[in-house]
């Protein structure tokens, strides 16, 4: 563990929440986290510091905005850049290149300590995250320390781009070509869906620079302003209003060979190694908003909290959230560990986390008044993106089919 970077992530915190009083630690002051789901159990003391920092940096510079971000369709630049302040831009990004240098347990911790604040926004950083990662990981000297150390600092914002128009889940059929002429690459293609597009610097890119099937895809980091490079209009969404979401298309978009990451043909393995830590990075507000909703709303003269039903419900819904953090946990650790069984955990964590999404809220769910609302809209993109939930059930199922 990298202990410079947590201490520079807890004095920082402490600068940048000095002058507020800590909103979410407040509400929890007055009521009590309920130790069955304290998110804190099983931290080590430096975890749970930084673990603190997120939480403190979700309540005062992301809940009070969540609700004007997705309404009004803002990215939020200036705060993205307060968070890369605390080591938030480059969480498992070596500290060579500006990273904090964490482990992925220490990553999904923070991860669901921010996504108390905002999904959406959470969100983006988790693919930004990555983005940094797979540059980190698989990019050699120059390229580590030509785009690393301004991604970690959130000068400049990283998209991820595979999905195509006509390749989502199948994503070893995508079209998009390199075709190499020179010391340049020729891209031809679209990528569709992609968070940041338009808005970010440094894209990501899956493309196919040999033949058919997965062994054909290489991996090319483009840059905003290369010649070629253009975006679609920003796609209206039901959620994940916060960061824009544009096709990205490439029209004889000449790439130096240089911004290849890794050799030719190892494009599809970046791309499923970084998705792998995608898949972990998701999160616990909802039961929060559930129980302080029962404490409060009255129905035939008495609290909800007071009528079995629900309070069957809610502990329903309290379990599922333990159960979902301990294989959130669980996959994060063998995804550091490079365990034989990560991708399956990383699978399951994915798939029992994000079908997990509850709402008691009655009438009161529906009004945008209520936050409950935003993050069952925000929730829901995480069943369909970075392999939607059939995949990951078609993952699980064949590791437990071929090992039998």
């Amino acid at each position: 563990m990298a202990v410079g970077a947590l201490a520079r992530i807890a004095r920082l915190g402490q600068s940048i929440c000095r002058s507020h009083r800590l909103i979410f630690n407040r509400s929890f002051q007055r009521r009590g986290i309920a130790s069955c789901v304290d998110p804190a159990h099983g931290l080590t003391d430096e975890q749970k510091e930084f673990q603190k920092v997120a939480f403190d940096f979700a309540a005062n510079e992301m809940a009070p905005y969540m609700a004007e971000w997705d309404q009004k369709e803002m990215f939020p630049v200036e705060t993205l850049r307060k968070a890369a302040q605390l080591g938030f831009g480059g969480i498992y990004v070596q500290p060579d290149v500006g990273g904090s240098g964490l482990s992925r347990l220490d990553t999904s911790v923070i991860f669901e300590a921010l996504s108390t604040g905002c999904v959406s926004t959470t969100a983006y950083i988790s693919i930004h995250n990555m983005c940094a990662w797979m540059i980190d990981t698989f990019g050699n000297t120059e390229q580590r320390e030509k785009f690393c150390p301004d991604l970690c600092l959130m000068e400049k914002f990283a998209s991820y781009c595979l999905t195509e128009p006509g390749s989502g889940s199948d994503a070893a059929s995508l079209l998009t070509t390199a075709q190499r002429k020179g010391d340049h690459y020729i891209l031809n293609g679209s990528k569709a869906f992609i968070s940041g597009g338009g808005d970010t610097d440094v894209y990501v890119v899956m493309c196919r620079t040999g033949g058919k099937g997965a062994k054909g895809i290489s991996c090319l980091v483009v840059e905003k302003g290369t010649p070629g490079l253009s975006f679609g209009k920003k796609e209206k969404k039901v959620g994940w209003n916060s960061q824009p979401t544009r096709a990205v298309i490439f029209e004889d978009c000449a790439v130096p060979v240089t911004n290849r990451l890794g050799e030719e043909g190892q494009g599809f393995t970046i791309a499923m190694k970084g998705l792998n830590g995608g898949r972990i990075n998701i999160a616990h507000a909802c039961v929060q908003l559930a129980r302080d909703h029962l404490l409060v709303r009255k129905q035939f003269g008495e609290t909800l909290s007071n009528n079995q039903f629900l309070q069957f419900k809610l502990a329903e819904m309290a379990t599922k959230l333990v159960a979902s953090r301990l294989l959130v946990r669980e996959a994060a650790t063998a995804l550091q560990e490079n365990r034989s069984d990560a991708v399956f955990l990383c699978s399951m964590a994915k798939l029992f986390a994000t079908d997990e999404c509850f709402n008691m809220h009655g009438g009161y769910g529906y009004l945008k008044d209520y936050a409950v609302q935003q993050f069952v809209r925000d929730i829901r993109v995480h069943q369909i993106l970075e392999g939607t939930n059939e995949v990951m059930r078609m993952i699980i199922s064949r590791n437990l089919l071929t090992e039998s």
